[in-house]
């Protein structure tokens, strides 16, 4: 996943994901719906994954991809939370 991601975008991009409301003309209305609702799925105890975000991301993606983008979402959250929760440190990819 990580190399189509990096594939797909350019890497000056890529850099600019962290900004990317300062940013936004970089990146297409997909790709900004999908950073949108990653943000309110991660908060979401704060966002409640509001209905115009969700209702923005349901407009460029189809039922199944916004299934599938929101499962990742979680998923990735997860890991991440398991990895503050154990105290693991990232490492460097052992093929880098």
């Amino acid at each position: 996943m990580r190399e189509e991601v990096l594939a797909s975008m350019a890497i000056d991009t890529v850099v600019l994901v962290p900004v990317w409301h300062e940013a936004a003309y970089l990146f297409s209305e997909q790709e900004r719906a999908a950073l949108a609702w990653t943000e309110e799925v991660s908060r979401v105890s704060e966002t409640h994954a509001s209905d115009a975000t969700c209702a923005a991301a349901a407009a460029v993606f189809s039922e199944n991809d916004l299934v599938d983008l929101t499962l990742t979402i979680a998923a990735m959250n997860a890991i991440n939370r398991l990895g503050v929760s154990f105290r693991l440190k990232p490492r460097a990819r052992a093929d880098a």
